[in-house]
């Protein structure tokens, strides 16, 4: 963005009202995933979304250039992750990577002033499979790459979401697994930390490589544990002979039940047991009559996303992840 343009911007939330709806009247013709106005308002009535994470940039002729849709549950105290940024289609192409980043820039200041520890995530989703072969998507996406970086949100990561339905059918019982239920927060702890050994997801190696793995399991713990998802569906794995052979967390979102995390301990991987502790997960989701069952995993992480296949998963979408570098 010009110098002369950036200092006829002016950054600010959005107020309830016509200002707010101003806001959610900004279209754009580019491909990405927009936050529909209606679904902003059935969440914001459940304070999923709020006027003082809701974020706009506003030339001095009052018009929107730009806004950026935060979200949290229902009770957090600062917003979780970054859903939608937009910017007017008469902003100038080579404009709007400095014009989001100003944007967030803005917001995540205000934030780190409310208390929030670190920026939240910015999550780009809904991208499809093949979005690298088609342009206008290379194009939405590199300069939304661009403000993050510029942002702060230097750590990019791409998973695939997936989805399970009755349709795919129930996956089998597990047969060589023995599940049972662990109250002890600081047993599954450990069993956590034995899972992460050599784990390829990348947020935890980062964290481990940031703070150590102790510190990074017990930020898991914590996370799962303030999820919608139930203390009392999570279960510890063991073989028949009664060894660690890993552990299964049935999660849920807002909106749907969820995989939430399993992990198989070193020693027993790539002998199938993965896909005994999916299977588990899955099973004890599709008995508590859900109709999907939502899941991510890296892209990179092709152990994970095989045994999601063979549940009868698919792919429904790709997800850039966005965000700030772990301190140690």
């Amino acid at each position: 963005m010009s110098p002369d343009a950036a200092q006829t911007v002016r950054f600010r939330t959005a107020t309830t009202g016509p200002d707010l709806d101003q806001a959610l009247a900004l279209t754009s013709a580019e491909p990405v995933w927009r936050l529909p106005a209606d679904r902003y308002r059935a969440e914001a009535a459940q304070r999923q979304y709020r006027p003082e994470w809701t974020w706009v940039a506003q030339d001095r002729d009052g018009r929107i250039l730009a806004r950026a849709l935060w979200w949290g549950q229902h009770d957090s105290t600062h917003p979780l992750a970054l859903d939608c940024l937009t910017t007017a289609d008469e902003v100038p192409a080579a404009d709007r990577a400095a014009l989001a980043a100003g944007l967030l820039d803005a917001a995540h200041y205000a934030f780190g002033e409310a208390g929030a520890p670190q920026p939240p995530l910015y999550n780009l989703m809904r991208l499809p499979g093949g979005w690298r072969d088609d342009s206008a998507y290379v194009t939405a996406v590199t300069w939304r790459q661009e403000a993050a970086r510029r942002a702060g949100l230097t750590v990019e990561v791409e998973r695939l979401q997936y989805e399970w339905t009755p349709q795919a059918g129930v996956p089998e019982q597990p047969e060589r697994l023995v599940f049972t239920a662990e109250p002890d927060d600081e047993v599954f702890l450990a069993a956590m930390l034995r899972v992460a050994e050599g784990s390829l997801d990348a947020h935890t190696r980062e964290g481990e490589a940031a703070q150590g793995a102790e510190a990074t399991a017990r930020e898991a713990l914590a996370f799962y544990l303030d999820r919608p998802g139930k203390r009392e569906w999570w279960r510890l794995a063991h073989t028949r002979d009664g060894a660690l052979a890993g552990l299964a967390i049935p999660s849920a979102t807002p909106y749907h039940r969820n995989v939430g995390y399993l992990g198989v301990v070193p020693e027993l991987r790539g002998h199938g047991y993965v896909t005994e502790l999916l299977a588990a997960i899955t099973r004890f989701h599709a008995a508590a009559g859900a109709e999907v069952i939502t899941a991510t995993t890296d892209l990179g992480n092709r152990p994970m996303a095989k045994a999601f296949e063979l549940a009868g998963y698919r792919t429904t979408e790709v997800r850039l992840i966005f965000s700030a570098p772990i301190q140690g």
